[in-house]
């Protein structure tokens, strides 16, 4: 038996679906797996040594590149000192501060374990200091796991065709409202109806969940003031955007400020970590100030604390987002010239180091466009390129990240992969 494969069956025994997280099972994509030994810079390694060039970075947060070695430095540094503490560490401090001077919605920060968690905290908070139960939410935008935000939450759930998940009591989703994106008629309706029960908006200000969607003008700014006219919280997440899209996130780019923000990804430099943060009155409900209780052994783990501290001092360093924008428009606009020369319809959505490739030849602003794409043109291209040892997302509703690791040659080598997969077609 090919030891590959038998190392795969024995995942399946093991573990359900033989993954720790649905996607990585390449079920959609009608392959078996990937299953890494190690990465470093911008090429993953499989067990077997074959390296490819990878556009997930571990779905996003390592935005320098696998095995930096700063962050290894930083790293091999703290957990000299110990690896948890179950007490207050200096590095909590310094990282708290980094995060809150990078955005200034942020007054008062919490770290937890993951971008889940954070979005836990953060309804809780809201639902706390307006004393209201019901919240909005938009089709496709993925918060977690947690139950009362499995509602059409695109990411996982959208490669699965699943609009919730098993095992929640329908009770827990009716505070829950979820609205299309990018639909002004129901977010009018909705807010008249309910304006006064709702506690807050919950939003990733660029979704990049059911693949990378935009707001439309002045969507974000309209939230804000809706939210401030009737009372209500309005919660960016910004666990893929934040310090992605720029040092200040989606909300230096479009110069609104919600009420809280949720954190994660890159605030943790490839260690698993969560936060969130925002106006001081909000933030002092959490215990041990107020009553809202939240609590972690791991939150703010000294280790994920000092690769994130690390990351961001790196990306603070003039040029690195200048690199990330030219990297990414450089293989933007190849893509889009082989695209166009093959006469196939495509809607190629960017914003700096992040990308999706829809198979579309209409506009796509919502969930529901993003349902229309052709997913079996995507899944071949997948196919073809991993061939090739090109690692993308193994689901057509999912965002491509580039890094600082991530060279010219790197884009020349996709690009022709990429001419040579189209030739098939």
């Amino acid at each position: 038996m090919n030891p590959y494969h038998g190392l795969w069956l024995k995942a399946q025994e093991l573990m359900p679906g033989g993954v720790n997280s649905p996607v990585r099972a390449f079920k959609s994509v009608g392959l078996d797996p990937l299953i890494v030994s190690k990465a470093k810079g911008s090429k993953i390694y499989d067990v077997r040594g074959k390296a490819y060039l990878d556009l997930v970075m571990s779905w996003g947060p390592l935005i320098l590149g696998h095995a930096h070695p700063e962050i290894l430095k930083a790293v091999k540094e703290a957990l000299e000192e110990g690896s948890s503490f179950g007490a207050l560490s200096h590095r909590e401090i310094l990282l708290a501060e980094a995060i809150c001077n990078a955005l200034p919605s942020l007054e008062k920060i919490r770290f937890v374990s993951s971008g889940t968690e954070a979005a836990m905290t953060a309804i809780r908070l809201a639902r706390a200091f307006t004393g209201r139960d019901k919240m909005i939410k938009f089709e496709g935008c993925y918060h977690g796991h947690s139950d009362f935000l499995l509602a059409k939450a695109g990411s996982g759930l959208a490669t699965y065709s699943l609009a919730g998940s098993a095992g929640i009591p329908k009770e827990v989703l009716k505070s829950t409202l979820v609205l299309p994106f990018n639909d002004w008629v129901a977010l009018e309706k909705t807010m008249n109806r309910f304006g006064r029960e709702i506690a807050c908006i919950l939003v990733e200000p660029i979704p990049a969940n059911m693949g990378l969607v935009f707001p439309e003008k002045d969507m974000l700014k309209t939230l804000r003031k809706m939210c401030t006219q009737k009372g209500i919280l309005l919660i960016f997440d910004e666990v893929i955007t934040g310090f992605r899209v720029g040092y200040g996130g989606a909300q230096e780019l479009y110069h609104v400020q919600p009420d809280l923000t949720i954190l994660g990804k890159i605030i943790g430099g490839g260690f698993p970590v969560g936060a969130v943060g925002g106006r001081k009155e909000i933030m002092d409900q959490l215990a041990p100030l107020g009553p809202v209780y939240q609590a972690g052994t791991l939150s703010g783990n000294p280790v994920a604390m000092a690769a994130g501290l690390k990351t961001l001092e790196i990306l603070k360093r003039k040029g690195a987002y200048e690199k990330l924008e030219k990297l990414g428009a450089t293989l933007a606009g190849g893509l889009e010239e082989i695209l166009k020369k093959k006469k196939i319809s495509f809607q190629l959505h960017r914003i700096g180091s992040m990308m999706t490739l829809f198979f579309n030849d209409r506009p796509i602003e919502n969930y529901q466009d993003v349902l229309q794409c052709n997913t079996e043109k995507f899944n071949q291209f997948f196919r073809e390129m991993f061939r090739k040892r090109i690692f993308l997302p193994p689901s057509a509703f999912e965002t491509w990240f580039l890094s600082l690791s991530h060279s010219a040659q790197d884009i020349e080598s996709f690009l022709k992969a990429a001419d040579q997969t189209f030739k098939a077609y």
